[in-house]
């Protein structure tokens, strides 16, 4: 296979020729219309050296059905008790830089740099990226973010300073998009985690065929509000 050197102009090879690991791709820009056509192909940023970004489209890809979601039960007795209070849309950049800092296990440092968060802020300002948050009390305590592009929600990263915070976050955002029209959550890679609420792995070549419905319906772009 071949790593493919993005042009100037916003354009991407088909993501079928990716390496074994997904990565199809290096170069380019994170710019508002380089990441949505990079969504509408199946293709994400995943990480950057320096300023130059890496361009995924793995193999299997991790999709959660929103009425496959499974809530465990000991998340189902937190959300009961009303642990936390959840919103969209209040504190994107915060989401943001709270998924930047996580500690995770098994990675040294983080994927989200700098460019990754002017891109996905400008993404947001545009109306296309998102953010669900935890709160307790006044405190931000967890939350996550993504893409949404028609009837699809392409979700990046999470993270979590209080037990199950990003979990309730998730659980209440899946609630949520189901209500939207949404039909299909992207998870990108597979993760036990994620696959404990329900996801299940697909072939990338069933995810890219699927795509083209799933961004025919009209995108609820502008800020989000729970209801």
């Amino acid at each position: 296979m071949t790593v493919y050197r993005l042009p100037r102009e916003v354009a991407f090879p088909d993501p079928g020729e990716a390496e074994e690991d997904g990565l199809l791709a290096v170069g380019g820009d994170l710019s508002v219309p380089r990441l949505l056509a990079a969504y509408a192909h199946g293709i994400f940023p995943w990480f950057t050296r320096g300023q130059t970004p890496y361009w995924f489209s793995p193999d299997p890809r991790l999709v959660l059905r929103p009425e496959a979601l499974h809530v465990p039960r000991s998340l189902a007795r937190t959300l009961r008790r009303g642990a936390y209070r959840f919103t969209a849309d209040r504190a994107f950049e915060q989401v943001l830089l709270g998924c930047a800092t996580a500690r995770r296990e098994g990675q040294d440092g983080t994927w989200i740099s700098r460019p990754i968060v002017e891109g996905y802020t400008a993404l947001h300002a545009a109306g296309f990226a998102h953010s669900f948050e935890a709160w307790e009390g006044e405190a931000l305590v967890g939350g996550l973010y993504g893409v949404s592009l028609g009837a699809a929600f392409f979700g990046e990263s999470m993270f979590a300073l209080r037990p199950d915070a990003s979990k309730g976050a998730f659980v209440t955002a899946v609630r949520w998009l189901t209500r939207q029209g949404v039909r299909l959550v992207d998870c990108q890679v597979t993760t036990e985690h994620l696959v404990r609420f329900g996801a299940e792995e697909w072939p990338r070549q069933r995810y890219l065929a699927a795509l083209p419905a799933l961004l025919v319906p009209p995108t609820r772009r502008g800020a989000w509000v729970l209801d």
